[in-house]
């Protein structure tokens, strides 16, 4: 069998999105990391911004973002129009030929609309299937693709959809063929024993850990969704998950947090 070439997918959390000088620098760094790559994005505060300013009240609940359908029309323009296109414009500036995709393009990721028992999320997709040959063919073709957080239920309906499950999903299945490494940057240089303590990062995160984690505190919040993903992720052949400050990208001596099973 012969060895499976590896892919870098990276997340960026919206802390690095909402920061000019941060994304400029990490898409500087992205640039230089070779071999095929995918990177995943979320919104940021942008949307929220510009609901606000045409009258919107954001609702969220348990850090999830209800999606009506004017919420939507104001998730597809920030994600898959400003930042999409402004991240891919700024690769193209660092000679990476990128291209930006929602899941609807070229039926990249299909989802379902969440049907919850008792909380109507509105019009948010979790990810049904992810279309793995093409996505293949683009990153043997030399294209970086460039993900936004909306997908597409194969019906003709946009949905909103978590960044980190999608950066999730796309690993799960590009560790079918490839050698996936998956890293969730984000502004901290880790995951946090002390959330006020920047150099106080857990090296090393196993689940026997993370469950005494859990019990003692230490994880709790946003957290809590974004580690049960990565544990999800190496029990599907994810091969290594990273989660911290995108400097661990060219910096040999940042630290960060390694999730293992």
């Amino acid at each position: 069998m012969e060895n499976k070439k590896p892919v870098t997918l990276i997340k960026i959390g919206g802390n690095i999105i909402d920061n000019p000088t941060e994304l400029k620098q990490f898409l500087s760094d992205f640039s230089q990391i070779e071999g095929y790559k995918v990177l995943v994005h979320g919104g940021g505060k942008s949307a929220t911004k510009m609901a606000e300013s045409i009258g919107l009240v954001p609702q969220m609940i348990d850090g999830r973002r209800i999606t009506d359908a004017a919420m939507l029309d104001v998730v597809v323009m920030i994600y898959a129009g400003q930042i999409n296109k402004n991240i891919v414009a700024q690769l193209q500036a660092n000679s990476t030929n990128a291209m930006g995709f929602s899941g609807a393009d070229g039926n990249l990721i299909l989802s379902d609309k969440r049907n919850h028992p008792t909380i109507n999320y509105g019009f948010v997709g979790d990810v049904k299937k992810v279309n793995t040959n093409l996505l293949q063919t683009l990153l043997s073709s030399g294209i970086v693709p460039v993900f936004c957080a909306i997908t597409h239920d194969g019906k003709g309906q946009l949905l909103n959809t978590n960044a980190d499950t999608i950066a999730s999903e796309l690993a799960i299945a590009l560790s079918e063929i490839f050698d996936v490494t998956l890293n969730y940057c984000f502004e901290k240089p880790g995951v946090l024993y002390n959330a006020e303590d920047d150099a106080s990062v857990i090296e090393n995160i196993n689940q026997e850990l993370y469950s005494n984690l859990k019990a003692e505190g230490a994880i709790h919040s946003g957290m809590i969704p974004k580690l049960d993903n990565c544990f999800n992720s190496l029990s599907k052949g994810v091969q290594k998950i990273k989660i911290g400050h995108h400097r661990m990208l060219q910096d040999k001596t940042a630290l960060y947090t390694t999730i293992t099973l």
